[in-house]
């Protein structure tokens, strides 16, 4: 008996729910309907591609670009003329320069050999330092005579 009351409250519950179910579609589907009047048919609005202006701007962009390019390579064309005068110049200058000219021929049977001069060197910059500060004595001033070595180590650099 138990599964006899226990069927009939299952179908009466069923039951209850498909009434709510079909109580809240009824609902809302009114209130869809009260709330927005049918539509009426939208004509489309005209739009414009503006395909003509970017055409012109295209058009624009590429005479700009192309006389750029041109005018890049007259000024290459300028610079390579520029620098062939030069080296033409340099080249000219040069032969120039670099003429041959004649000069008296080796003595073959007379070899040069060099010869130290007997000039003496006027104020050389190694004589008046002395370089060996370790030592007491300076050599260079020692071996011209002590009156140069007192002369010279009593002047005193200037820094």
């Amino acid at each position: 008996m138990e599964k006899a009351s226990t069927k009939s409250s299952l179908k009466a519950r069923d039951e209850v729910k498909d009434r709510f179910h079909e109580k809240n579609n009824k609902s809302s589907s009114s209130q869809s309907r009260k709330s927005s009047p049918p539509k009426e048919n939208t004509k489309p609005q005209e739009f414009k591609l503006h395909t003509q202006e970017r055409a012109v701007k295209r058009a624009m962009f590429n005479y700009a670009v192309t006389t750029k390019f041109y005018l890049m390579e007259i000024q290459k064309r300028q610079a390579e003329k520029l620098q062939k005068m030069i080296e033409e110049e340099e080249i000219r200058m040069l032969r120039k320069e670099m003429v041959p000219r004649a000069q008296l021929m080796p003595y073959f049977d007379k070899p040069f050999s060099p010869q130290r001069s007997n000039n003496k060197t006027v104020g050389s910059r190694e004589s008046y330092s002395c370089l060996h500060m370790m030592s007491s004595k300076c050599l260079r001033c020692c071996s011209l005579g002590n009156e140069f070595h007192n002369l010279h180590h009593s002047l005193k650099p200037v820094n």
